[in-house]
């Protein structure tokens, strides 16, 4: 058994200890965050060599032990509400935090023999960052709660990052991060060939390459220690997780690479208003269509924050590809502003949230041009006559793989050659369609022409509750529309 299993298993234990007392498993993990940063702050202030004290000793682990009952209730949440009154890490992680664990015998079991009788910081970052990993994604698969909102497949995490490849020149940001899945993927990329990285090359990983944000408190405090469990950032420094709405304000910086899954769900209590509109409530002059819809929003934000000759890889929903108004006219200005190269047609039945039909968007900003940057946009459709799920069919990196290497990464564009699932469009072509739709087909589905090729039952149920999921969200956000219109 490796190592990291061995931490995995261990810390999911101290999961079903929990679970009676109604704990579930991702207010166990945003718990176990609070208790293994104060552990391992333990292990920093005692070590051998250049000890050095990053928690206050009244806040410190060491007062967690020896108490029991309600003596250590209290210690817990003293604890708790001084750390969040810190700067830096230390209050990112600890900001608005609360004591789940109703029972002080099950803090103290925690406590005593599932975390002090391990020395974390002697795993290292890829053990430890390996079983915190493994812990988001088991509360992510948790049905009892919206975890599963928060959480990319890792396989599309991977591919992605595979063809947009981050390297350590480059600064990358997550305008809604989650837990952190796709930062940490693009940095390993990076890290590749750790060996012949120069000092401040290492320093400008650890500290500068990735930042994210992320509106939810509990999922930006999760990420914080994702990635300091995984040796970015510093636990003497800032957080590299800002927890705000990205969608306020434009926030003045701009990165290299933009890799993000914004949260699905169309629709958001409050117009955000466009150059010349400032009737909305939330007002962006860098935006070009003032909208209500949540992902057409977090693509004028990423169009603005990517850097000049910037690469962006973004999971959408169906909706930006044909939706009329708003997300046509953003649709033209991705083909002519930037080049809209790629677009990947993602399959069913490969995220938490049921219902959600969506794609990945890769696109580069140019420069201002009289001429449209995009010529061709290349389509990969992952999603006809592809039957997948959580438990008995899941995503894998090798279902991706043809996909990777039809995108030729790195190579000349021209060079690509189309094959059955991988066809390109040609700019005229694409802007004469009505709207400039992109929701792009080619292939017949199989099941439609040869009852042989039906799928499996659970397979047809499952994908029948996603198109019918799928359904009334569009006409929930119809009809969300039609009211908002009429009371104006």
């Amino acid at each position: 058994m490796t190592e990291s299993r061995r931490l995995v298993n261990k810390l999911v234990g101290g999961s079903n200890v929990l679970r009676d007392a109604g704990v579930n498993m991702y207010e166990y993990t945003e718990q176990l965050t609070f208790l293994l940063f104060l552990k391992m702050a333990e292990e920093r202030a005692t070590r051998s060599l250049n000890p050095e004290r990053v928690v206050p000793e009244e806040y410190s682990w060491p007062r967690l032990l020896g108490t029991s009952g309600e003596e250590l209730e209290d210690t817990y949440n003293h604890i708790l509400r001084g750390l969040a009154t810190q700067p830096g890490v230390l209050g990112a992680i600890y900001r608005g935090a609360q004591n789940k664990i109703s029972s002080p015998s099950h803090l103290k079991t925690l406590v005593v023999d599932y975390l002090d009788k391990e020395n974390w910081s002697a795993a290292g970052a890829d053990v430890n960052g390996d079983a915190y990993e493994e812990l988001l994604e088991r509360s992510a698969g948790d049905t009892k709660t919206t975890a599963g909102q928060y959480f990319t497949p890792r396989p599309l995490i991977d591919a992605i990052v595979d063809v947009v490849q981050p390297t350590v020149a480059d600064r990358v940001i997550d305008p809604a991060c989650g837990t952190g899945g796709f930062l940490l993927a693009a940095h390993e990329h990076a890290t590749h060939d750790a060996a012949d990285l120069t000092p401040p090359e290492r320093d400008h990983l650890r500290t500068r390459f990735a930042r994210g944000v992320d509106i939810g408190s509990t999922t930006s405090r999760l990420a914080s220690m994702n990635l300091l469990l995984h040796g970015l950032g510093s636990i003497t420094g800032d957080s590299l997780i800002d927890q705000k709405d990205a969608l306020i304000a434009d926030p003045g910086e701009r990165w290299s690479v933009v890799l993000a899954n914004p949260p699905f769900g169309r629709s958001s209590s409050t117009d955000i208003g466009a150059s010349g509109d400032d009737g909305a409530e939330i007002f962006r002059q860098d935006f070009d269509v003032t909208t209500s819809n949540k992902q057409l929003n977090f693509l004028q934000h990423i169009m603005t924050i990517l850097d000049i000759n910037g690469r962006a890889g973004v999971v959408l929903p169906d909706n930006v590809l044909f939706e009329g108004g708003a997300g046509e006219a953003l649709r033209r200005k991705l083909l002519t502003a930037f080049d809209f190269h790629t677009l990947l047609r993602l399959p069913t039945g490969i995220f938490y949230k049921p219902g959600v039909k969506a794609n990945v968007l890769f696109f580069d900003k140019k420069p201002a041009a009289e001429q449209p940057w995009t010529q061709r946009l290349w389509v990969y459709d992952l999603r006809t006559n592809k039957h997948f799920t959580l438990k008995k069919s899941p995503l894998r990196r090798d279902d991706l793989e043809d996909f990777v290497s039809s995108y030729l990464p790195g190579k000349a564009r021209g060079d690509r050659v189309e094959s059955e699932r991988w066809k390109p469009f040609a700019y005229d072509e694409l802007v004469a369609r009505d709207k400039v739709s992109l929701d792009l087909t080619w292939l017949r589905d199989a099941s439609l022409e040869d009852a042989d090729n039906l799928p499996a039952p659970d397979i047809i149920a499952r994908e029948i509750v996603e198109d019918l999921t799928a359904a009334l969200a569009e006409f929930e956000a119809v009809a969300t529309a039609l009211e908002a219109a009429t009371s104006t």
